[in-house]
């Protein structure tokens, strides 16, 4: 059985776990807290796994892979009863866009260990890692909100769930967690709110994990 090694607030490891429910992929979600013990991310035994101290993780056999949008292709390329990408090689590389905007150019920027090294290292106050987190979520999405006029249906790409909207519910969820003004982006709001109705999305929330504290 396929295993996800992942944490229940990490944005990557929430969009692979959308990717395996609406594949309906058999598997187990092992928790690697990314907090406890000093961030159970490097221990040795997990570093064996993944020398990035990342999740999430993905173990197929005596198969391992890291890197969120990496481990979707895996799944798409082996399991393709629902397709995450359009079929036309334009449409493809436009839904890939958007999904990199949202996983290259916003994520990394206000992820765990980026925040942890601001308030760390640089020793910045809070109310200024939280203009920092406000700034990089407002600029990417309001560049997005500009992509999606020309792309969006019911979800990101049209009316079918592509990858796009596995790296878009993840953000969104992120942003309100910092309590990011969304009221400008009307789109990414109604594409939040088809995605929420499905159970794919549903089962996959944060809160909606064992690890979940």
């Amino acid at each position: 059985m396929i295993k996800l090694y992942g944490y229940w607030r990490s944005s990557a490891a929430y969009r692979v776990r959308i990717a395996l429910n609406l594949k309906k992929i058999e598997h187990e979600l092992v928790s690697v807290h990314l907090v406890k013990d000093g961030g159970q991310q490097h221990s040795d035994s997990y570093v064996k796994m993944n020398p990035s101290h990342l999740v999430p993780t993905l173990v197929d056999g005596d198969f391992n892979l890291n890197q969120s949008l990496a481990i979707i292709d895996y799944l798409e390329e082996t399991n393709s009863n629902v397709a995450l990408y359009p079929r036309d090689i334009k449409n493809k590389a436009l839904v890939k866009a958007l999904a990199y905007d949202l996983a290259c150019e916003i994520h990394p920027l206000n992820n765990l260990r980026v925040l942890q090294y601001l308030s760390n290292e640089l020793s910045i106050t809070v109310d200024q890692k939280t203009a920092w987190y406000h700034h990089w979520i407002i600029e990417g999405f309001s560049a997005l909100e500009l992509r999606l006029a020309k792309t969006s249906g019911q979800y990101c790409f049209g009316d079918n769930i592509t990858v796009a909207d596995l790296c878009l519910i993840p953000q969104i969820y992120n942003a309100k967690r910092f309590n990011v003004d969304m009221s400008a982006f009307p789109l990414i709001n109604k594409i939040e709110s088809n995605c929420a109705k499905l159970p794919a999305f549903i089962d996959a929330e944060p809160e909606n994990q064992a690890d979940a504290t």
